[in-house]
């Protein structure tokens, strides 16, 4: 198999009928099986010049190609061979049809089949916004963290950014190149490639010391797709080679997912098409990601609650009841139920409840809500002649005065970080992927 046959379905359909073996001698003799000439140019209504053209085209790369010379240099960088059959071949490319692969050359440590049974591939532009590097390094590194590996192409913005959250969460990730194994394309990311194939596995069709083209780069779009159980398009323009792999797996049926981002970011119009589409489900976070594409009951995603207050704790009834006492003024028990709702004994039972917990309070007119000003004690005419007392900066008599909940809303608004939680979102469980750091 030369670079120039990956991905050609009518190569494919040659081998699967009649084995690599045959196909290769058939090739080699110019002359296809009679029926299988009969049927390519019949029922898929190809002409038969087009078919001896292919055969001729595959007789020249076979008479260049050198595949001892291949093994050889694969094997002398470190890489290895694996064809369909294999312990290590994902099962799942087969779903390619025709187009599946003939063999892949892979380098590094991680197992490609085991790594990628659970697996999710993270794609997007090239020239990423810096919102589109920071969203795909957390996916990269929440879907590593989740025992989830990622699959991209290693290209610039998208793809290194999600590779390498992926390797700072410790999980494995595979790289699928439009070139060899032992070919480093982009050129800056030797130290990136190096690191995943310590760490995980680079994934080629092509034989060591291809170089990329653009063709390439279509044609392995279907390897990245068929290889994970979902792919989530992180950023896209309307031209994009993202949408490319988007559409090969719509094509397998996997899971196909996509970020918003800024209406008025190009870099997003590819997302946003998708999604206006119905073509692609709109997710947010890494949890949502594993939702989509996770085994029911294993793998749900928690749903994003608001701030909790203390009168969410308050049954129905004492909320309503709550709800009726005014602000200024007061009011009676049986107004008070009549405008909650409620019967007159619930109001009573819960009008002891809330005064009990600092919710209300009693004034000349009947009941109120509870004033959140703090009283303080007037110090004494000698308090400048006594030595203060630590004990004296409150009075532990004194309930703290309960604030409404419009004060809560606030505290929680102001508040940046609770006093339980590590400084500067430095969650320990979640290590920070910074652009340039593996």
């Amino acid at each position: 198999m030369r670079a120039a046959d990956v991905g050609d379905p009518l190569m494919g359909r040659l081998v699967t009928r009649y084995g690599a073996a045959a196909a290769v001698e058939a090739i080699r003799n110019r002359s296809l099986p009679p029926h299988f000439a009969h049927q390519e140019t019949t029922q898929r209504d190809r002409p038969q010049e087009s078919l001896i053209s292919r055969l001729n085209a595959w007789h020249a790369r076979l008479a260049a190609s050198n595949p001892i010379a291949d093994l050889e240099n694969g094997l002398a960088s470190g890489a290895r061979l694996i064809i369909p059959g294999d312990a290590e071949w994902p099962t799942q490319l087969d779903q390619l049809g025709s187009s599946r692969p003939l063999g892949l050359w892979l380098h590094g440590t991680a197992d490609l089949r085991f790594s990628c049974l659970k697996s999710v591939a993270v794609v997007g532009a090239r020239s990423a916004s810096a919102y589109g590097v920071h969203m795909a390094a957390e996916f990269g590194v929440g879907l590593g963290e989740s025992g989830w590996t990622v699959v991209s192409g290693g290209a610039f913005g998208v793809d290194s950014a999600a590779h390498k959250g992926a390797l700072a969460s410790g999980g494995p990730t595979v790289v699928v190149l439009a070139c060899g194994v032992d070919v480093c394309y982009p050129s800056s990311h030797d130290a990136l490639f190096a690191a995943v194939r310590k760490q995980g596995v680079i994934v080629s069709e092509c034989p060591p010391g291809v170089h990329p083209t653009r063709a390439r780069f279509l044609i392995r779009n279907r390897l990245i797709a068929a290889l994970s159980r979902g792919t989530v398009v992180v950023e896209a323009a309307l031209r994009s080679g993202a949408l490319n792999t988007a559409t090969h797996a719509l094509t397998l049926n996997r899971h196909l997912a996509a970020v918003p981002g800024p209406v008025t970011s190009r870099m997003s119009a590819g997302c946003h098409r998708l999604l206006r589409e119905r073509k692609a489900v709109c997710v947010t976070s890494p949890e949502e990601m594993i939702d989509l594409v996770g085994v029911l009951g294993d793998d749900l995603a928690s749903h994003s609650r608001p701030p909790a207050v203390a009168r969410d704790k308050l049954n129905d009834p004492t909320k309503r009841v709550l709800d009726a006492v005014p602000t200024r003024g007061g009011a009676g028990p049986a107004s008070i139920a009549v405008a909650a709702g409620v019967s007159l004994g619930e109001a009573l039972s819960a009008l002891g409840g809330l005064a009990a917990a600092g919710y209300i309070e009693r004034s000349t007119d009947g009941w109120r809500l509870r004033k959140t000003t703090t009283s303080y004690r007037k110090a004494p005419d000698s308090a400048a002649l006594v030595p203060r007392r630590a004990d004296d900066d409150s009075d532990p008599t004194q309930d703290p005065p309960f604030p409404d909940e419009d004060d809560l809303e606030d505290h929680d608004h102001n508040r940046a970080i609770p006093d339980n939680q590590p400084d500067q979102g430095d969650n320990p469980h979640r290590p920070t992927c910074q652009p340039g750091r593996l």
